[in-house]
């Protein structure tokens, strides 16, 4: 299981890399061709779909790799105990909110299966499944994080 989970990260950073070097260049060309009188409308579809993934999928890295912003300096005040106490309430506050992001996302992605991308013919659910699937990914990461905190206390005990 761990290894299929440190496939999926690396899959994830892979896709959001690549995915954001699509969009600026896509987006690039874009204005090129508008300029040139040759618009490609299909560019800003695309561009849209893949910045909904960006989004989601590059939350759940940063979050993995620590890249968020905190309040350190405050909490960083407090002794160890207290410390972790705040780290583990805010991660179980952060997968309730992932939480309402799932329960919220998965009946919107349904509501938008009949939207369609005008230029790329595909519904608009593409995009939109990113919320609630960027949002389990993070639960995951989030518990993984939590376990890690609670480990490290263990450990110093």
């Amino acid at each position: 299981m761990v290894k299929f989970y440190e496939w999926v990260c690396k899959a994830e950073e892979f896709f959001v890399k690549w995915a954001l070097v699509v969009v600026a260049v896509l987006i690039f060309v874009s204005a090129i061709a508008r300029t040139l009188k040759q618009p490609l409308n299909w560019g800003t579809d695309i561009s849209l779909l893949l910045f909904a993934w960006i989004i989601f999928l590059g939350a759940d890295v940063a979050l993995r790799h620590g890249e968020f912003v905190n309040v350190d300096i405050i909490i960083k005040r407090f002794p160890q105990r207290v410390e972790r106490f705040f780290l583990i309430f805010w991660n179980i506050v952060i997968i309730g909110f992932l939480f309402i992001l799932i329960w919220f996302g998965i009946p919107l992605v349904i509501e938008s299966a009949n939207r369609i991308f005008n230029t790329l013919g595909i519904s608009y659910s593409w995009a939109i499944v990113s919320v609630p699937i960027g949002a389990f990914l993070m639960i995951i990461t989030t518990c993984i994080k939590i376990y890690h905190i609670i480990k490290q206390k263990n450990m110093e005990a």
